[in-house]
């Protein structure tokens, strides 16, 4: 099963940021939706038009129309580059809207929803991610010079950024070079995880890697990583109350 978790971001981080409001699910077959806890606490969010009970368990054939609309449309002319920048094989069968919507975090502009792939253990038992960089915008123009300059595979590296004040939990990503140049942030979504995962890994086995260089891109889109890791026993990324599904019945954690 694939599954997304949704959050609401409020236009003022000094109100909490963000929160998960809901959890998207995909079968195969079925596309299911639920709320979880951190919708009756989340600042500034309303339930989704035509979704109004927190209580109900939404099923569909299709995938629902607040999510559809986060994807870009086949007929637009930059629909390829827009795969290609996300990993995706334009040439191969169209992605799994629910892969997609994971990697591009269904972001626009009129509103503050976001939502990021549930955390769970790849098939060798680790913990693996894919994400564009965040806050390149917000770097010097030597940064910004420096990420195009960037190959695939090159190392990034990890490091807390506590005086950040529009949040004190970000991780940044700095380059490996004696230049230690910090280019941008892990999502916020992830912060969290990753400096843990960052202190419980051995340094063998978690890496943050280039995946791709989208020079034609837009900055939001530019720099795409991966990061690998171990998965340490008892390890529970978004297991909070927010997380927790408000439906009866629903299995407390995703994938799960």
């Amino acid at each position: 099963m694939n599954a997304l978790l949704v959050a609401s971001r409020s236009a003022d981080p000094a109100q909490g940021g963000w929160s998960p409001i809901g959890r998207l699910e995909f079968d195969h077959a079925v596309y299911r939706f639920v709320y979880t806890q951190g919708a009756r606490t989340a600042v500034g969010f309303t339930p989704f038009s035509g979704m109004t009970d927190l209580e109900e368990i939404y099923e569909s054939d299709e995938l629902f129309p607040v999510f559809a609309n986060r994807l870009l449309p086949k007929s637009r002319p930059e629909y390829e580059a827009f795969l290609r920048w996300s990993g995706f094989d334009s040439a191969s069968p169209p992605p799994d809207p629910i892969a997609v919507l994971g990697v591009t975090e269904g972001i626009r502009r009129t509103d503050m929803i976001e939502v990021f792939p549930c955390p769970a253990p790849d098939g060798q038992g680790s913990y693996s991610s894919k994400f564009f960089l965040h806050g390149l915008r917000y770097m010097p123009e030597v940064a910004r010079a420096r990420a195009l300059a960037l190959q695939p595979e090159e190392l990034l590296f990890p490091m807390p950024d506590p005086c950040n004040r529009a949040d004190p939990n970000a991780v940044a990503l700095r380059t490996e070079d004696r230049d230690r140049l910090m280019l941008g942030y892990v999502p916020r979504y992830l912060a969290h995880d990753v400096w843990k995962l960052v202190q419980q890994c051995q340094p063998d086995f978690i890496q943050v890697l280039v995946h791709r260089v989208n020079r034609d891109a837009p900055l939001q889109q530019r720099l795409l990583c991966r990061m690998h890791a171990c998965w340490p026993e008892g390890f529970q990324p978004c297991s909070g109350e927010e997380f927790q599904p408000i439906p009866q019945g629903v299995p407390a954690h995703c994938n799960g």
